[in-house]
C-alpha cells in the first residue's frame, strides 16, 4: 500500500518503523492507554505540521508496542514472516543515533531477532536459528541508504502526511500523555467517503516534536485498527556499543548483496523501499488508479486459475505452490463471489482495506470500499 510519496521530515522514525516488520513478542494492550489530558498551550494544526517538518533528533531509545486488528483471515498466519505481524500485538526495543546508526531488538517466546545498522553495515541476527546475515549498503548516502531497514510504521505515517491535500481535513485532537511525555494530537480525516479510513491520529511530543503514537481508525470503529506507540522513550544519544554486532559463538554468518535483510534476492529494491521491485522482477502490469486516500493498486498476476480453482483441489498446481498452498487456495476460494459489469471474482473486505481478485487474473486493492474497487476494475 506504499503508493504515496515518502517524506524526509520523518526520517527519525526509522528505528521505530524498522522494528515491527521483522518479528514480534507479546504486550498488554493496556500499555496504549493515555493518562489524563495534560494542560498544554494551544497549537493549531498548521503549527503542529511545522513542528513535524522542523523536528531534529540526535538520539533516541525506547520501547515500542504495535497492535493490528485488521480483520484478516488466517492467510496472514500461513504466510509467516512479515505478514504474521498484520495481526496481534508485538513489542520491541529501539535505539537511534542518527540516520546511519540504528538498532532494533525484538523478543518473542522462542528467541530474539535483531536488526543493526552501523554506517554502511547492516546485520540481522536470529537467535533461534543461530544465524546472522551481513549486508553492505551502497556508497550513496541519504534516503536510499536509510531505507535499508524495514520501515512499515514510518511509511504509514508518511503516507498519511503525504495525503495532506484538499482531500484531507487536518485538525487537532485532545492532548495526551504518552510514554510519560505530554503530547499534542494531530488528526487527519479523509474527505472522500470511499475511503475506509475514518481518521489517522498522531500524538506529537510537545517538546521534541517527535510522534509518540500513531493510530488508524477504520470507518465506524471506536478503537484503532492499527496503532504503534512508544511506552517508554529516552532522547539521549545511545552508546556506540549498541550499534556494534559481535556474532555469538557458533553463529553462522552469511553475506547478502541485494534486497533488504531477510528478503529473497531480487524481490526488493536495493534502496530498501518496502514493496518496490527491480525493473524486470515481476512488476509488469502494476499500476495505480486514483490519488490520495482512495488510490487503488491494480496488478495483473496471470493467475486467473487461483480464483476459479475448486476449494480443496490441492492436486492442481498453481502460482501459490509450496508449503501452505492448499490451505491458501482453500482460503481464497472461501472468499465471497462477486460479479458485475466489470466481470467476476472474489472479494476480501477488511476493516481498513478491500481486495478484489478477478477471474481474469487481476488483483485490485486499496484503503477503499468494494464499490471503488469495482469502479477501478470496470475502467
Amino acid at each position: 500500500m506504499s503508493v504515496l510519496k515518502n517524506r524526509s521530515t520523518l526520517r527519525w522514525l526509522v528505528p521505530l518503523a524498522a522494528a515491527v516488520t521483522v518479528v514480534g513478542g507479546g504486550a498488554a494492550i493496556g500499555t496504549f492507554a493515555a493518562n489524563a489530558e495534560p494542560a498544554l498551550p494551544p497549537r493549531s494544526a498548521a503549527q503542529l505540521l511545522v513542528d513535524l517538518q522542523t523536528a531534529r533528533l540526535d538520539g533516541l531509545s525506547g520501547t515500542v508496542v504495535q497492535r493490528a486488528d485488521l480483520g484478516l483471515p488466517p492467510l496472514a498466519g500461513l504466510a509467516g514472516g512479515d505478514a504474521a505481524l498484520l495481526t496481534g500485538t508485538h513489542t520491541l526495543r529501539v535505539w537511534y543515533s542518527g540516520p546511519d546508526r540504528q538498532r532494533v531488538a525484538l523478543l518473542d517466546t522462542l528467541g530474539e531477532r535483531d536488526v543493526i545498522r552501523s554506517g554502511r553495515d547492516v546485520w540481522t541476527w536470529d537467535s533461534k536459528a543461530n544465524t546472522a546475515t551481513h549486508r553492505t549498503l551502497p556508497e550513496s548516502t541519504g534516503r536510499a541508504a536509510e531505507g535499508a531497514l524495514p520501515v512499515t510504521p514510518k511509511d504509514a505515517a508518511e503516507q498519511a502526511l503525504a495525503a495532506v491535500d484538499p482531500s484531507t481535513l487536518v485538525t487537532t485532537g485532545r492532548s495526551a500523555t504518552v510514554a510519560g511525555r505530554d503530547a499534542y494530537e494531530l488528526v487527519l480525516t479523509p474527505r472522500d467517503e470511499a475511503s475506509l479510513v475514518h481518521q489517522v491520529r498522531i500524538a506529537i511530543d510537545a517538546t521534541e516534536h517527535v510522534p509518540l503514537r500513531f493510530e488508524v481508525l477504520a470507518d465506524g470503529a471506536d478503537r484503532p485498527a492499527f496503532e504503534v506507540a512508544f511506552t517508554q522513550v529516552d532522547y539521549r544519544r545511545p552508546d556506540a556499543d549498541q550499534f556494534t554486532f559481535n556474532p555469538p559463538p557458533g553463529v553462522k554468518v552469511s553475506e547478502e548483496t541485494t534486497g533488504r535483510p531477510g528478503s529473497k534476492a531480487g524481490r526488493h529494491r536495493t534502496d530498501g523501499k518496502p514493496g518496490a521491485q527491480r525493473p524486470g522482477a515481476g512488476d509488469a502490469g502494476l499500476r495505480t488508479v486514483g490519488t490520495g486516500w482512495t488510490t487503488v493498486l491494480v496488478a495483473r498476476t496471470g493467475a486467473a486459475d487461483v480464483a476459479r480453482t475448486p476449494a480443496g483441489d490441492a492436486a492442481k498446481p498453481g502460482p501459490v505452490d509450496g508449503p501452505g498452498a492448499a490451505q491458501a487456495l482453500d482460503l481464497l476460494n472461501g472468499l465471497p463471489k462477486v460479479s458485475g459489469d466489470w466481470g467476476s471474482g472474489r472479494l476480501f473486505a477488511g476493516k481498513l482495506f478491500s481486495v478484489l481478485l478477478t477471474d481474469d487474473g487481476r488483483v485490485l486493492a486499496g484503503l477503499v470500499t468494494p464499490e471503488r474497487l469495482y469502479e477501478a476494475a470496470r475502467g
